[in-house]
């Protein structure tokens, strides 16, 4: 039998990484995708020697227009076929909305957002012509309620699961399964960017979440949230008025704000233009 491949973002570090280890346990072939070439070649050997998988480093830096596209043509060039998409890639900002440095959260949005948009739509015909295909895309807590110092980065979330719940059901009884990932904080590279400040709940590592993740998409959910604590807070809190949501969230976040940031470096798009 021909394995599935599968293609992960940001597989170079954190949940990335630790979705391309098990999903190269299962026996899938992979296509690892980040912009640290040296991070990927050294995973992709590691799992090639451990797991005896196909796997294949796609060196993109996902805050570009045609990031996308770039990807496709490596696929083309590659002759690969995508079974399973991993949308892991993103980061946050955390902090006063006008205090996160300029380009910044539009570097955020072009990976967490526009990216994941633009991998899914490439590839999910070729799911449909297929009649099989799976869609995971990691969300977060967050993505349950607006949050105060971390207003681009949860709406964004808010986006994805939204996105992915909707896809399902176009896809539901035409071969294509799509999962929102929901995790709560994770011991991954994300809290070294917006520091452990911003982390709102008990820090869960990546070997359980991503398990989660791929149980419940063996199990066709809709959506998966890790963790008891974060099961309660995701399905509870949302049920009270936003108004009273927002202001409890702020009580929470507060200290995002009260905290000096961590160095946040910029995309290759947006050191461009604070170079110029």
């Amino acid at each position: 039998m021909k394995s599935r491949t599968a293609l992960v973002t940001g597989a170079s570090t954190g949940l990335g990484a630790e979705f391309a280890r098990q999903l190269a346990t299962h026996g899938h072939d992979l296509v690892l995708v980040a912009r640290s070439a040296d991070r990927l070649e050294k995973l992709a050997a590691d799992l090639r020697a451990t797991s005896g998988v196909r796997v294949d480093v796609v060196v993109q830096d996902l805050t570009e227009p045609d990031a996308a596209a770039s990807i496709v043509d490596a696929l083309t060039a590659l002759n690969l076929q995508v079974d399973l998409l991993v949308n892991n890639a993103g980061f946050g900002t955390a902090g006063r909305f006008e205090d996160i440095p300029e380009g910044r959260d539009e570097d955020q949005l072009m990976i967490n957002l526009v990216a994941l948009v633009g991998l899914t739509r490439a590839l999910v015909p070729g799911m449909l012509a297929r009649g099989q295909g799976s869609i995971i895309n990691v969300a977060s807590t967050g993505a349950f309620q607006p949050s105060p110092f971390f207003a681009t980065y949860c709406a964004g979330k808010t986006f994805v699961l939204n996105f992915s719940l909707a896809l399902r059901s176009e896809y539901r009884g035409r071969g294509v399964k799509v999962l929102a990932l929901c995790p709560g904080p994770t011991r991954t590279e994300f809290f070294d960017v917006v520091g452990e400040r911003a982390a709102v709940g008990r820090f869960m590592t990546a070997e359980p979440v991503v398990r989660a993740a791929l149980r419940g998409l063996d199990r066709d959910r809709a959506y998966v949230v890790p963790g008891l604590s974060n099961k309660v807070s995701a399905h509870l809190l949302p049920r009270r008025p936003r108004r009273m949501i927002t202001a409890i969230a702020k009580l929470v976040t507060r200290s995002a704000a009260e905290a000096p940031a961590p160095p946040q470096p910029l995309g290759r798009r947006a050191a461009q233009r604070h170079a110029a």
